[in-house]
C-alpha cells in the first residue's frame, strides 16, 4: 500500500504546549484554532493526542445537512483518538499519567481530548508507536462477532474500504473462503492481499450474481457483508445470500430511506442482521479484542493507513475521504 508519508516523516511541532482543534465552521469549511488546554473533570483524564482516525461517518456533517448546527464543536466529530494520559481527574481509579490509550472520546481533531476511565483501553507494548485508532477496530470486531463466520463458509465481502478490508482478514482468520466485491481495481488489489480468494467488480448486477452464483455451485453465500452504506449494493448482497444464510449490515446507512427487497429475503428466510453498536461498553469490548485478533495476527490494519495528514491540513484530509482516490483506503490525522 502507499502511504503519503511515514509517522517519522511528518514534521515535528514547536515545543511550547498549545491546544489545537479542528473546527467545521461550515460545510465544506474547516479551520484549525488554538485554545487553552481543556482540565480533566473529577471523573475524566485528559489525553495528549498522538493521532486520530478520519471516519466515513464525517461525512454528512462535512458535506452539510439541515440538522446540523455549525460551527460544529471543536475537534468534533472526531471519535478515533489514541495517545498518552497526561491528567488525571480526583476520582479517577485504574488510570495513570503516562499510560498510551484508544477508546470512545468525541473531539479527537485536535491535540488533546478528555475522556472518561469506563470508554478507555490501554494499549500494550507491542503497539507502541503504531497508530491505533480503537473506534473502527472495535468496530470491525463488534460486526464479525455478530457474523458467526466458521470455517468452510463462502462470505462475500460487498465493498472494500477499510471495513471490508478487515473483516476480509478476519473471516480468512476462521477458515471461510471469501469473495471480495469492489467498485475500484485498487481496492480489489487490496482485497487480494487481504486474503480474498476471489474478486468480483460492482459494475453490473446481474453479472455480479451469476459470478457468484457459479462460484458457490448456485448455493450463494452463507455469510453476505455488505460494507458500503447504499441502496443498491445493500440489494445486491441480499441476492447474494444463500438460503437460510446471514446478511450483516456493517455499512453506515444515513443518508435516507432505503427500498429492500423483502421479497428475496422472506424466501430465502434470510437473517438481516444491522451490526451496529449502539452500547458504548460493546466498542470497548470491541477494541479489546482488536488488540487480541492483532496479536494472534488475526487482523493487521496497518497497511490500510494509507493517507496520513497534521491537523492542519485537515481540508485535505476532509476532500480525500470525500473524493477517495485511488490508493485511499484510511486516512489519518498525525500529532507529531
Amino acid at each position: 500500500m502507499r502511504i503519503t508519508r511515514t509517522l517519522q516523516e511528518m514534521p515535528s511541532l514547536a515545543e511550547e504546549e498549545v491546544y489545537k482543534s479542528a473546527i467545521i465552521q461550515s460545510p465544506g469549511k474547516v479551520v484549525v484554532k488554538e485554545s487553552e488546554i481543556p482540565k480533566p473533570g473529577k471523573d475524566e483524564v485528559r489525553i495528549k493526542l498522538e493521532g486520530s482516525g478520519v471516519c466515513a461517518s464525517n461525512i454528512p456533517v462535512w458535506e452539510g445537512r439541515d440538522w446540523f448546527n455549525y460551527p460544529v464543536e471543536k475537534g468534533n466529530p472526531g471519535h478515533e483518538g489514541w495517545g498518552i494520559i497526561d491528567a488525571v481527574g480526583e476520582d479517577v481509579k485504574g488510570f495513570t499519567v503516562g499510560e498510551r490509550i484508544t477508546g470512545l472520546t468525541y473531539n479527537s481533531y485536535a491535540t488533546y481530548d478528555i475522556g472518561k476511565p469506563e470508554n478507555l483501553v490501554k494499549l500494550p507494548d507491542f503497539l507502541d508507536d503504531k497508530p491505533f485508532p480503537g473506534e473502527p477496530l472495535g468496530c470491525a470486531m463488534n460486526i464479525f462477532s455478530r457474523a458467526y463466520i466458521r470455517s468452510g463458509h463462502t462470505v462475500a465481502v460487498v465493498g472494500c474500504g477499510f471495513l471490508g478490508l478487515l473483516l476480509i482478514q478476519l473471516a480468512k482468520s476462521r477458515g471461510a473462503k471469501v469473495i471480495a466485491i469492489s467498485r475500484k481495481q485498487f481496492s480489489l488489489d487490496a482485497a487480494t492481499e487481504a486474503g480474498a480468494d476471489e474478486t468480483i467488480r460492482m459494475d453490473d448486477h446481474y453479472k455480479i450474481i451469476e459470478k457468484v452464483k457459479e462460484l458457490t455451485n448456485g448455493n450463494f453465500c452463507e455469510r453476505v457483508i455488505e460494507a458500503t452504506g447504499k441502496e443498491w449494493p445493500l440489494n445486491l448482497s441480499i441476492e447474494l445470500t444463500g438460503e437460510r444464510g446471514k446478511l450483516i449490515v456493517a455499512g453506515f446507512h444515513q443518508d435516507g430511506m432505503r427500498n429492500v427487497n423483502v421479497q428475496m429475503l422472506n424466501w430465502r428466510g434470510i437473517d438481516m442482521i444491522s451490526a451496529h453498536e449502539r452500547d458504548t461498553q460493546k466498542y470497548v469490548d470491541g477494541m479489546k479484542a482488536a488488540i487480541v485478533a492483532i496479536q494472534k495476527n488475526e487482523m493487521d490494519p496497518f497497511p490500510f493507513f494509507t493517507h496520513m495528514f497534521l491537523l492542519d491540513e485537515m481540508q485535505a484530509a476532509y476532500k480525500h475521504l470525500t473524493e477517495r482516490p485511488d490508493g485511499f483506503i484510511k486516512a489519518l490525522i498525525i500529532n507529531p
